[in-house]
């Protein structure tokens, strides 16, 4: 912690808290510019994986933004689209994970799902505590026959998954219809999300990545490769700068340092 201090050092990853809060943002925001009174609801639809976004449609929902669904979508790798259908956490084995064109939520084991627990509970940290006892010796829990499967729709959830041919085909369709190219994540959304839309809720859709990123199944759904953001032009062409460590935090501190001091 010190050394972290010395240097300004922090980090942002998908489950520092400081990240979920920032992102409840993107939800009034979106709510706002999608309704015209306070008394409207809206329906979200987010790409997940390690279940961060919509954690923060969670709390925001818990704040009293008027979200009717959160719509949860997954790839392939649907543990948590699971849990929803059937009340039953399974995280999977590496060897189980399976790699597919939406990589970003090819997750095994949500790392923020404890939070959605946590409330479902009533904030019982024992329980949690039980519960995930569990899971980390790579056991699943099973909540069907409990009271808490039946209150998750209090909370507004419901979820569904994709494949790689229904995300292809999804990109193809809002292209074709709106001119708008989407990566495959956010295909993943659009393509639950539009399975669970209801006539008079606003439906939003979470954008998660640049079309950009994912070049060949761009190819595959429109016959040809998305168009590069300025500053991305022949990006493999670019020199790559790289130092390799030995895996010693001792190590990595005095190069940070010795980095810290040429920099000044």
């Amino acid at each position: 912690m010190l050394f972290k201090q010395a240097h300004q050092i922090g980090t942002v990853n998908s489950i520092n808290w400081a990240r979920i809060v920032a992102q409840v943002v993107y939800y009034f925001k979106g709510y706002f510019a999608a309704t015209k009174s306070n008394n409207e609801q809206v329906s979200f639809a987010v790409p997940s994986g390690n279940f961060g976004n919509i954690c923060a449609g969670h709390v925001a929902r818990m704040m009293g933004l008027p979200i009717k669904h959160l719509i949860l979508a997954t790839n392939e790798n649907d543990v948590l689209d699971e849990f929803f259908r059937t009340g039953v956490y399974r995280p999977r084995a590496t060897t189980e994970t399976k790699h597919t064109s939406s990589p970003s939520m090819d997750i095994s084991k949500a790392s923020n799902f404890e939070r959605f627990i946590f409330d479902l509970t009533g904030r019982n940290a024992n329980q949690i505590s039980d519960l995930w006892s569990a899971v980390d010796k790579g056991n699943a829990f099973d909540l069907s026959l409990t009271p808490l499967f039946a209150k998750i729709k209090d909370y507004g959830f419901v979820s569904g998954s994709s494949s790689h041919a229904a995300r292809i085909a999804t990109i193809r369709d809002i292209y074709q219809r709106y001119h708008v190219l989407v990566d495959t994540h956010t295909a993943d959304g659009l393509k639950v999300g539009q399975e669970h839309r209801e006539a008079g809720v606003p439906l939003i859709c979470l954008e998660t990545a640049l079309p950009a990123k994912f070049a060949e199944s761009i190819q595959e759904a429109i016959g040809h490769e998305p168009e590069r953001p300025a500053g991305f032009e022949d990006l493999e062409s670019l020199p790559q700068r790289y130092v390799v460590k030995d895996a010693d935090a001792q190590s990595i501190k005095v190069y940070i340092e010795e980095q810290c001091k040429i920099s000044v």
